[in-house]
């Protein structure tokens, strides 16, 4: 009996001490504690990430750190056309991708000031010696219409300047020059003088609240038309899209030119027709950029890889097409001027570029998912122009991207369809106004 009782007890130790050193093996230091959460967190997320993504790889990176890319409307105040640098280095792989908007805005001035020179014998309908024009503004807000704002009005000499930039704000009604927001200018040409004045100048807004909108603008022409019809000789406008409905409803049977802004097909189409001109943002380079920056970070590579420096594949671009700006993160396409001169070679405006137009190894750049939203989805040059050419660059880089179209009003309409930023790899962001950077920084945050 005592030898059975001392079996039992050594068999009792035996038992305890065995528990003790699993529980002691089972506590080991915190490197090897995260290599095995990591391991069992990783298969656990590619199995998720398999039912809703085809990368494989979704969710082993935190939202916060998956390459993002601002686009068309650059994170910024409003108020001051401050850059929201917070929100261009949201983290390493940020970046924006836009265009020169100056450098257009001057392009366009100097085209609309050219065409009146040119046509200096015929361009003063009622020949008062005023060459009257009118002004669609698209977004007093937005750094992009105020640069295109101010590049007529510097070119025709009717900027006023304030802290020392030429005031943007529009005039409503100044047919008799005594705005405080512009002032006349003038234009030599063969010996003459002639004054040139800002007649109306007003906000593209809607009802709802949606700028840059173009049926604001034929309804804004129609009113400025029919209170001093033959004062104008002249219509610019901050995009293609406001441009483009003011011709059609007044401009083309009156036979005044009207200047727009974005190569748009139908607006270069018109150049045949009268439409005066226009702003080629080299869309086709944009597009590329926007997501050729979300590969090269998806990819881990040199940020420069496929835009300064050639790829594998042989896409390179040229420094004539675009520029960076390392302190802003920001890259800019150049712009070119689209006339009764070369209309014909930008007919297309959805071909890609040729420069950048070969197809990524899927071996080394395999798939990878792309949320990115369009922040108006009947915004001409976006849907028409824009949109087409990603879709065509995301299959040559190798993206799986969800396209969304928001309404152009609020940027909850588009937030909210960011439910789920996990089962994406990268990001990119067409802002409704360039102030709401946080809205999007924040849920990616959480």
């Amino acid at each position: 009996m005592k030898k059975v009782l001392a079996l039992l007890l050594a068999a009792s130790l035996a038992v305890g001490m065995t528990a003790c050193s699993v529980s002691t093996t089972n506590q080991p230091s915190n490197s090897t504690t995260s290599e095995k959460t990591s391991s069992t967190s990783t298969v656990s997320e590619t199995s998720e990430t398999s039912e809703t993504s085809t990368t494989g790889e979704t969710g082993t990176v935190a939202n916060k750190d998956k390459p993002l890319v601002w686009f068309n409307r650059q994170p910024s105040n409003s108020s001051t056309g401050e850059l929201d640098m917070n929100a261009l280095s949201f983290n390493d792989s940020t970046y924006y991708v836009g265009f020169d908007a100056n450098q257009g805005a001057e392009l366009q001035g100097t085209m609309v000031k050219e065409y009146i020179e040119k046509n200096i014998d015929t361009i003063d309908r009622n020949g008062d010696g005023i060459i009257g024009y009118v002004l669609a503004i698209g977004d007093i807000g937005h750094n992009d219409s105020i640069a295109r704002t101010r590049g007529v009005r510097k070119a025709l000499g009717t900027g006023l300047e304030k802290d020392g930039a030429i005031v943007s704000d529009p005039v409503g009604i100044n047919t008799d020059g005594t705005s405080t927001a512009v002032q006349d200018g003038s234009i030599e040409v063969n010996g003459k003088t002639y004054v040139v004045r800002e007649l109306a100048s007003q906000e593209m807004k809607n009802s709802a609240g949606a700028t840059w909108d173009a049926a604001t603008a034929g309804n804004a022409i129609g009113t400025w038309a029919s209170s001093f019809g033959d004062q104008i000789d002249v219509i610019a406008s901050n995009n293609d899209g406001m441009g483009m409905s003011m011709f059609n409803a007044w401009s083309k049977d009156n036979k005044v030119p009207t200047f727009g802004y974005d190569a748009n097909n139908d607006a270069v189409a018109a150049i045949a027709e009268g439409y005066g001109g226009t702003i080629s943002q080299h869309a086709d380079v944009q597009a590329y950029l926007t997501l050729r920056v979300l590969r090269n970070g998806l990819d881990g590579v040199d940020i420069d890889t496929g835009i300064g420096t050639p790829d594998e594949a042989g896409n390179v671009l040229s420094d004539d097409v675009y520029v960076y700006n390392e302190d802003e993160r920001s890259y800019y396409a150049l712009n070119v001027a689209v006339t009764a001169d070369n209309y014909q070679d930008f007919t297309d405006s959805t071909k890609v570029y040729e420069p950048v137009s070969n197809q990524l190894d899927a071996a080394s750049h395999p798939e990878k998912t792309v949320w990115l939203d369009i922040y108006n989805a009947s915004d001409n040059f976006l849907s028409s122009t824009y949109q087409p050419l990603l879709q065509k660059y995301d299959d040559l880089l190798n993206l799986k991207v969800d396209y969304i179209g928001g309404d152009g009003q609020t940027e909850s309409n588009i937030t909210n369809r960011l439910g789920n930023p996990s089962q994406y790899d990268a990001f990119a962001i067409n802002m409704v106004k360039t102030d709401n950077a946080a809205s999007y920084t924040a849920l990616l945050s959480q």
